[in-house]
């Protein structure tokens, strides 16, 4: 059953880093490149549309790690699983504390009732974002190595 359990967790983890990773080096830069109006509804659209699933698939990868932590304590690899939940849970309170907030307000954003600031908000979340998919992807590599 912990087999089943880590692989599952793993995975999990891995897909949303995945997603993330291509959040930050894939889709945002095509989104960038757009016209302003496109790109900026874009934006929006993608932080309703990711605003509505991310946090769940966080919070679920974080109770993941937590269960696996504490079934497999007594194995090889446990305190990898633990920090591992320690940068998940690092990943959840940047996500709230500081990356939520700008995402709130630019899904809200049309090319009528944006602020002057959009840009630079917007560009305030890619270098949080960046920070928290570097957190993740440690995260996720310890969990990787744990399964060794």
């Amino acid at each position: 059953m912990l087999n089943a359990l880590e692989v599952v967790t793993t995975v999990i983890v891995g897909v949303m880093v995945g997603v993330e990773f291509s959040v930050a080096f894939v889709i945002n830069p095509i989104l960038n490149a757009l016209p302003e109006d496109s790109g900026q509804l874009g934006h929006a659209h993608g932080g309703r549309m990711l605003g509505a699933v991310m946090p769940v698939w966080y919070i679920g990868s974080l109770v993941l790690v937590g269960i696996w932590a504490i079934a497999g304590r007594h194995h090889d690899g446990a305190g990898l699983v633990v920090i591992a939940g320690a940068l998940l849970i690092l990943s959840v309170v940047m996500s709230v504390l500081l990356l939520v907030p700008i995402n709130n307000r630019n899904k809200t954003w049309t090319p009528e009732n944006r602020p002057e600031d959009w840009k630079q908000q917007l560009s305030r979340w890619e270098r949080l974002h960046y920070v928290r998919v570097a957190v993740i992807i440690a995260a996720f590599a310890l969990l990787v190595t744990a399964l060794t």
